[in-house]
């Protein structure tokens, strides 16, 4: 049902994400202008392999990562998934300073680098949020993002297996990631790199328990995340004040 990239921390079907969905979905019924259809189909022109693989993440969510979700919700206290999910939101923080700074945002890079090093330190690696306390907020950069600022098109929307709703931009986004800014790479041992994933996801997914009425009230889920996930990019390429006419991105 959900898929969201293997960090754990995207958000991809937040409650944000669903809000813009259900004002933004495009009309796909008989009276739907012949222009607006083919703008449509414009951004997701491999559709049928597209609903495949959405079929595919939501059989394995279904069978696998919601069940794993709802017992770890079930089992692990409050307190206890909230410094897990400040945790893994603060590995996060690196990536999103290199991405200031190459979109030119050094004061921002300052700001996300300082909020790294309170919540590592005095949060005891992340697992506090004492930045946010002491009024540093966060903010969230990544390379996607970097590639539509310097005026990369987003190409064809695509849904990865296991990774989810994605463009070819985004997806060629995590490749620097993955390989370079992630601070599990640091770790030597292997079976310590995939434990810590599969926590994340496990933690990010029981986030979104609470979610899984509203897209279950959908028509056409496959839609609803589409759309959701394309407003959700245009808010943070733009850093929520995205353009009334939704640009070429």
């Amino acid at each position: 049902m959900y898929q969201y990239l293997m960090n754990g921390t995207v958000v991809v079907l937040s409650l944000t994400v669903f809000a813009a969905g259900c004002t933004s979905l495009p009309n796909k019924g008989p009276h739907t202008g012949e222009a607006e259809q083919e703008q449509v189909n414009g951004h997701d022109p491999w559709e049928g392999f597209n609903r495949t693989v959405y079929r595919f993440n939501d059989k394995v969510d279904r069978v696998v990562t919601k069940p794993l979700a709802k017992g770890y919700r079930r089992i692990t206290p409050r307190p206890v998934r909230r410094s897990v999910g400040n945790f893994f939101r603060n590995l996060l923080e690196p990536t999103t300073v290199v991405n200031d700074l190459l979109q030119g945002k050094p004061l921002q890079a300052i700001s996300d680098a300082s909020r790294f090093l309170l919540n590592s330190t005095l949060g005891i690696v992340g697992l506090f949020d004492v930045a946010t306390k002491v009024g540093v907020e966060r903010n969230q950069e990544d390379f996607g993002q970097t590639l539509a600022v310097w005026g990369i098109s987003s190409g064809p929307y695509v849904v990865l297996p296991f990774l989810g709703p994605s463009n070819v931009r985004d997806a060629f986004g995590l490749l620097p990631y993955y390989y370079y800014t992630d601070p599990r790479l640091a770790l030597d041992e292997r079976g310590a790199r995939i434990a810590l994933v599969a926590i994340d996801v496990i933690d990010f997914r029981s986030q979104l328990l609470g979610t899984t009425r509203l897209l279950d009230l959908q028509l056409d889920p496959y839609l609803f995340s589409r759309e959701s996930y394309r407003q959700k990019r245009l808010d943070l390429i733009f850093d929520g004040e995205p353009p009334l006419d939704e640009p070429s991105l």
